[in-house]
């Protein structure tokens, strides 16, 4: 149960401090300091990087949630803060696999064909959605650390 537990945590991290980290550092920073043609390139480059880390984790997260929640007794056993966070955990996968497989693929095509007005697009959309997906992950990392005090 420990080693599950601690790759939960550890996915969790991964995922959601990299969203913080682009989402409050970088994106700022490139916005302000790098031209289209450069800023869309170095978005995409660290997308396809982090996005593998975000599928790992996502994976680890549902398949280390569901063992956790099988450890502990099942869904009937474990409190209203777990089946709370299944479901976030839930929507967020959603959202980031429509963002990888939606405007995430048109972004890496339109910066192929030097498509900077189109691809910053679909970079706008995508930090919509990493928007919601930060908040939905902040939100998780506070119910996970103080649910069980709920009762």
């Amino acid at each position: 149960m420990a080693f599950a537990l601690s790759l939960h945590v550890l996915s969790a991290v991964i995922w959601v401090g990299g969203m913080f980290f682009a989402y409050m550092c970088l994106r700022p920073v490139a916005a302000q300091q790098l031209p289209p043609e450069m800023r869309l390139p170095l978005w995409l480059a660290t997308f396809n990087r982090f996005f593998l880390w975000v599928w790992l984790s996502a994976i680890t997260l549902l398949l280390t949630g569901h063992a956790l929640i099988a450890l502990y007794g099942g869904f009937k056993a474990i409190g209203m803060h777990v089946h709370i966070m299944m479901g976030l955990g839930y929507l967020m996968f959603a959202l980031f696999g429509h963002l990888y497989f939606a405007p995430f693929r048109r972004m890496k095509r339109l910066v192929g064909v030097s498509d900077w007005a189109g691809a910053a697009q679909q970079l706008n959309k995508i930090r919509m959605i990493v928007a919601i997906n930060l908040g939905l992950g902040l939100t998780l990392v506070l119910i996970a650390s103080g649910g069980r005090l709920w009762h």
